[in-house]
């Protein structure tokens, strides 16, 4: 036979053969990339899962979503300190922790107000951005256009042109919608103010990658004071007056040393997103009080997993109390097991989330992670108002974190945060109040199950690493 002519009849046969090859070679390939990165055994296993029951879907959305440190020729810089100046007094838990590490010391403030109502949050952010005199850098992760943003949007423009420097960072997934119809902010640009997108999707392909994005949420005034916490900008958030549907969550307002910290994080965010750099102007005298609190980022831009870290370490090292608060909780094996060991030890574990979470998934995952905790001993709350979308764990009734991490894989482990571990006896009694208020409108335990849907809410868990 003519080898044409056997080619053109067997051609469908190579073709099939062709991409069965290609096919294996792809997924060792992503076999050999997540072994290279030492991931998990249980995210290792629940790629190959996801491969061999959708291989054309799970493939392509491994090169997107599956990849969580930067390399380092697309790799923004780490967030370090400039000053190694190390502090007169290392609290306890995290501090001892953080120690070790290149990270921010435990800074000295003179003021911290927490803000657990929306119109007082909103109102202080309006009256830091009317009093600021030479400088207003905000990161957050959404923007809304809706009557809230337009509102700050307005605010920021009437600050530029009375020559304000004003500094705009958005995440270009986050804000999506504005990214897409960035005519919206031409008033604020042309008043002389500079907006940046983070990670914009359509520009950069191999610099980007559209599942890291920045979810930190930072506002720094004068070089003199910050803000920060786990709220956007958008009505869900900031509301005038406060609404029954609005969602609750915490900001606060911090003045002293530890406004540096924070602008470190932006500049380095700054750099990376419009190559620029900034350089910080403090007042001349900085004030000092009793507020001590170390700011910690984390990232793909981190060489290590410190919050993380940080984290488990505080976990382990609790003796009487660890009350979660978070909107999302889909933990990873270690921090579950650290939270069973903590409750085995005695300490009163407890976790408030909200009923129901915005996002269906997350209400199906989360189940065997709380039904574990429960049966270890652990309380659970889940809170029946508006929506909960605070972060912040207590430790001892002497610390508290808090900022826009999630107590789940995609903030640890993905996204761009930060969080402020805060010591100081104030402040904790504020968070423990707070806290009671939340667990008195919550109800109690989770639901029951039957034998069949507890073996549905474990399975999920296999996806709960891409959560």
């Amino acid at each position: 036979m003519n080898p044409i002519t056997y080619l053109m009849q067997h051609s469908d046969i190579m073709l099939y053969h062709g991409l069965l090859a290609l096919s294996g070679a792809v997924v060792l390939g992503v076999l050999l990339h997540l072994l290279h990165q030492r991931r998990p055994s249980s995210t290792i296993a629940a790629w190959l899962m996801f491969i061999l029951l959708l291989p054309y879907v799970a493939l392509p959305l491994y090169l997107i979503i599956g990849i969580r440190k930067r390399k380092n020729r697309y790799k923004k810089e780490s967030v370090l300190p400039n000053s190694t100046k190390k502090p007169k007094h290392t609290p306890d838990i995290a501090g001892n922790f953080l120690g070790n590490y290149p990270l921010y010391d435990a800074g000295l403030n003179a003021r911290m107000e927490l803000f657990f109502d929306a119109s007082e949050a909103y109102a202080a952010l309006m009256h830091a951005i009317s009093n600021a005199k030479s400088s207003i850098y905000i990161s957050i992760y959404i923007l809304k256009y809706d009557t809230i943003g337009k509102s700050i949007i307005g605010a920021l423009t009437k600050k530029a042109k009375a020559g304000v420097q004003v500094k705009l960072l958005i995440d270009s997934l986050g804000s999506a919608s504005l990214y897409l119809l960035q005519y919206r902010l031409k008033k604020l640009r042309d008043a002389g103010a500079e907006v940046e997108f983070f990670m914009p999707i359509f520009k950069m392909p191999f610099r980007n990658y559209i599942n890291l994005r920045n979810h930190r949420k930072i506002y720094i005034f004068d070089d003199h004071i910050a803000l920060s916490g786990g709220s956007n900008i958008s009505r869900e958030y900031f509301a005038i007056p406060k609404r029954k549907s609005e969602w609750e969550d915490i900001m606060f307002l911090i003045e002293g040393e530890s406004v540096e910290s924070f602008f470190e994080i932006f500049a380095s965010d700054w750099r990376y997103a419009s190559d620029k750099k900034l350089a910080f102007n403090p007042p001349k005298e900085i004030k000092k009080a009793d507020i001590y609190a170390q700011i910690v980022p984390s990232g793909p831009d981190m060489q290590r997993d410190t919050l993380y870290e940080t984290l488990l370490s505080a976990i382990y090292g609790a003796k009487e109390k660890i009350a979660i608060i978070t909107p999302y909780f889909i933990p990873n094996d270690s921090l579950v097991e650290a939270l069973i060991i903590a409750s085995h030890r005695g300490v009163n574990v407890t976790l408030v989330t909200p009923k129901e979470a915005d996002h269906a998934i997350v209400n199906l995952v989360r189940c065997s992670y709380m039904r574990e905790l429960e049966e270890a001993g652990a309380k659970i709350y889940l809170y029946e108002k508006a929506m909960l979308h605070a972060k912040a764990i207590i430790f001892d009734e002497h610390s508290a974190m808090l900022g826009s991490v999630n107590f789940d894989n995609r903030s640890l482990f993905l996204n761009y945060e930060v969080a402020a571990f805060v010591y100081s006896d104030k402040i904790i009694a504020q968070m423990l109040a707070w806290s009671r208020m939340l667990t008195e409108n919550s109800s109690e335990g989770t639901n029951k199950a039957s034998g069949a849907r507890k073996v549905f809410e474990n399975l999920l868990r296999i996806f709960a690493p891409q959560l």
